[in-house]
């Protein structure tokens, strides 16, 4: 697809961790400033700046701090009166973070501001005090304000569900002031996704997430993958499977552990997991359930691309299993590398899976995954030819230029619209 000829003047805001939301972003501004558009980027001075720096693909970075008042040390009675203030203070603090950067933006003379999940407040404040046409890429609404992660935060205090004396009446004040935090922030992005003339999300999953939480509609715009980082280097595969993402309950590492559990010692492969930030407590239960069952589990902590990908191509196959996944990067970086992908058949993950073709999808079961992965192990043949249709999937519909070429045309479809 031909680019415009017009180039615009994009103003970006986002605050992403280390992850595939800020590789996407990262892909995406790429491509935008190689088509010729001015990108300039304002962000908090709260994120991560070491994984794919944003500032590298910008004309110029713009740090608006975010201040949270810390509770300060002091007389109970004054720190129960910032404990109870506090989710006030929080959404007045990014409100005013948003108001700060919409003025600096808006003197700037702007076409369109794309704007991109928030780490903290998924839908940005900045959306609400800008008059240009506004564009929000939206990874996912904030899952703990609408999901049971273990139980939503709205739901009253049951007290059989907490310890009783003193440390049940702390439980109990700290469920209140959570709850009734749950609700300004709730509040808070319902208004912020509102202000946007376009909302995008990464899947068809996704779109419905958002209707279902903030009543509102979206539009897919997929993402995709950089080949000139993951391809496929044709090397000899070994025995062992793969993983990717945050080592933390939401990627259910747990599950795939519990899974290669069940596979006879004589067969069992190990487990490679890499991750750019970890859950401490997480990750000591996993290797201490891992070590119970006699599962290899290997974690690796922020490696470079290039381990990765090498990690990619020697793989029997890639086992992704986390909740509700709203889209994953993951699984379409290992076929890329022409490795098959074991996948829970949950949310996200069945757009970019299809069963037989590029991989397998099971149910959320670790017999069933443990005898998905055997399946590959003891059929190279298998493995070979899911790896090998996947690899061409991969190159003809999810290519970072196509991503490029659809959110391109959002961009200028938002700036027509409105």
């Amino acid at each position: 697809m031909n680019s415009p000829r017009r180039k615009l003047r994009i103003a970006v805001w986002y605050n992403l961790p280390s992850g595939g939301a800020k590789r996407a972003l990262h892909y995406h501004l790429a491509g935008l400033k190689a088509r010729g558009h001015h990108l300039e980027a304002w962000r908090p001075d709260v994120q991560q700046l070491d994984f794919m720096p944003i500032s590298e693909v910008v004309e110029k970075e713009h740090v608006v701090p975010q201040t949270i008042k810390h509770i300060p040390d002091g007389p109970l009675v004054t720190k129960i009166g910032k404990i109870a203030k506090e989710p006030e203070n929080m959404v007045a603090s990014w409100d005013a973070q948003g108001r700060a950067c919409a003025a600096e933006i808006e003197h700037g003379g702007f076409d369109v501001l794309f704007a991109n999940t928030c780490m903290f407040f998924h839908a940005p404040f900045v959306g609400r005090y800008l008059k240009i046409p506004k564009l929000l890429y939206l990874q996912e609404p904030n899952r703990p304000l609408y999901e049971p992660l273990p139980r939503l935060p709205w739901l009253p205090f049951v007290p059989a569900e907490h310890p009783s004396g003193i440390r049940g009446l702390r439980a109990r004040f700290l469920f209140e002031i959570g709850r009734r935090g749950a609700g300004l922030k709730g509040l808070a992005e319902l208004q912020n996704a509102r202000s946007y003339d376009r909302i995008l999300v990464n899947s068809f999953f996704s779109r419905e997430a958002v209707l279902r939480a903030y009543g509102l509609n979206s539009k897919v715009c997929y993402l995709g993958i950089d080949s000139g980082i993951f391809s496929d280097q044709s090397k000899p595969r070994e025995r062992f499977v793969i993983g990717i993402g945050t080592f933390g309950p939401s990627k259910n590492i747990m599950l795939v552990v519990e899974a290669l559990g069940t596979i006879p010692p004589a067969k069992r492969p190990p487990l490679v997991w890499v991750a750019n930030m970890q859950d401490e407590p997480y990750l000591a239960a996993c290797l201490a359930r891992a070590k119970e069952l006699g599962v290899d589990l290997q974690p690796k902590k922020m490696i470079s691309d290039v381990e990765m990908v090498d990690l990619l191509n020697r793989a029997t196959a890639m086992v992704y299993a986390p909740r509700l996944e709203p889209f994953g990067f993951a699984p379409l970086e290992a076929n890329f590398c022409g490795t098959p992908v074991i996948g829970v058949a949950e949310g996200g993950v069945r757009e970019t899976v299809q069963d037989g073709m590029n991989g397998l999808l099971v149910d959320h079961d670790p017999v069933e995954m443990g005898l998905a992965i055997v399946r590959l192990l003891d059929d190279p043949a298998l493995a070979r030819r899911l790896g090998e249709q996947g690899r061409e999937v991969a190159r003809e519909k999810w290519s970072v230029e196509a991503s490029i070429d659809r959110l391109e045309a959002e961009l200028f479809g938002v700036l027509h619209s409105t």
